[in-house]
């Protein structure tokens, strides 16, 4: 039996888990045994939510290393699954070091589920794009590695090194770790928190803010998506296979999941963008064109970020 602790309940992604765990009627998806899931919240609204969707609210400090153990360890929390933020590790090897203690202490083998993103298996990350990346090869971690010294942003130089850190760690104290990297989400969320993703959003931006919407690419990057539904059943799939004891569940450096049906060009979700804003006079007309430098000074106004990240939220192979 375990205890599973969800971080991030009322966000997109973690919402829609616990909406769905709450709900398993609406599909055919449904844990085996188990004995609570806890969720980490912020305020008495967000802990009265939880109740209401089934879960038993948590609330202390997940960056205080006692707090975290005194937690982990006084309510036998042997599941953890992350959804805050994914780029630092700083969080995370507290929560990872407060499971090794549980399984010293009880012999339980404990499961720590980080969410990170597809765009550390970009060129926007410096891995390869002449080929697909896929969650079977056994050589994502020596890629992801590699990665670390050669990614052209700062920021996803350190999301790799996050995620690299989580499996050694993990490796190092007997915890099974697992990787799973959404991509483009769509669909409306599930939970009681956000009901939207964050990942389009950031063409609408830059749209209202340059009165247009822009492509930053000439060669039609494509990036794979997955809908909410589709994404929250991979989460509750492996969960489900963790609850059962099922030792062919990929883990640690093995443990990628990618999950995405299909893959969308960018042109094409910057068209339909731009007919949609257009209707709404959010946008001059439907034209898309390629952005100049006057163009890409207006987006990071509208994205609050350098010139140079403006592709970071809006493109990407």
């Amino acid at each position: 039996m375990h205890n599973i602790l969800l971080t991030g309940a009322s966000g997109y992604l973690g919402g829609s888990i616990l909406a769905q765990l709450h709900n398993p009627s609406s599909s055919s998806l449904e844990l085996p045994a188990h004995t609570k899931i806890y969720a980490l919240v912020r305020s008495d609204a967000q802990a009265q939510a939880a109740r209401d969707y089934g879960a038993e609210p948590a609330s202390f400090d997940p960056g205080n290393e006692a707090a975290i153990e005194s937690f982990i360890l006084g309510h036998d929390v042997s599941v953890v699954v992350w959804f805050i933020d994914v780029v630092s590790v700083e969080r995370q090897t507290l929560f990872i070091r407060a499971l090794a203690k549980l399984r010293q202490q009880t012999g339980k083998e404990v499961h720590f589920l980080q969410t990170s993103g597809a765009k550390i298996f970009s060129d926007l990350a410096g891995a390869p794009t002449d080929k697909p990346l896929l969650d079977t090869d056994h050589k994502l971690f020596e890629i992801q590695s590699e990665q670390q010294t050669r990614a052209p942003f700062p920021a996803f130089q350190k999301a790799v090194s996050t995620n690299n850190t989580v499996i050694e760690l993990s490796e190092e104290l007997g915890v099974k770790s697992y990787i799973i990297a959404p991509c483009i989400v769509y669909g409306e969320g599930l939970g009681f928190g956000n009901k939207i993703s964050a990942q389009t959003v950031a063409i609408v931006r830059a749209a209202k803010e340059a009165k247009r919407v822009y492509r930053v690419d000439d060669n039609s990057p494509t990036w794979p998506v997955c809908h909410i539904r589709d994404n929250t059943d991979l989460y509750i799939r492996l969960l489900a296979a963790i609850l059962s004891g099922n030792d062919n569940v990929g883990h640690g450096r093995h443990g990628y999941y990618l999950p995405s049906p299909g893959s969308v060009a960018w042109d094409d979700l910057y068209a339909r963008m731009a007919v949609a804003l257009a209707k709404k006079g959010i946008v001059e007309d439907e034209q898309v064109k390629l952005a100049d430098d006057e163009a890409l000074e207006a987006m990071s106004c509208g994205l609050s970020c350098p010139k140079a990240y403006v592709r970071v939220q809006s493109a990407g192979k």
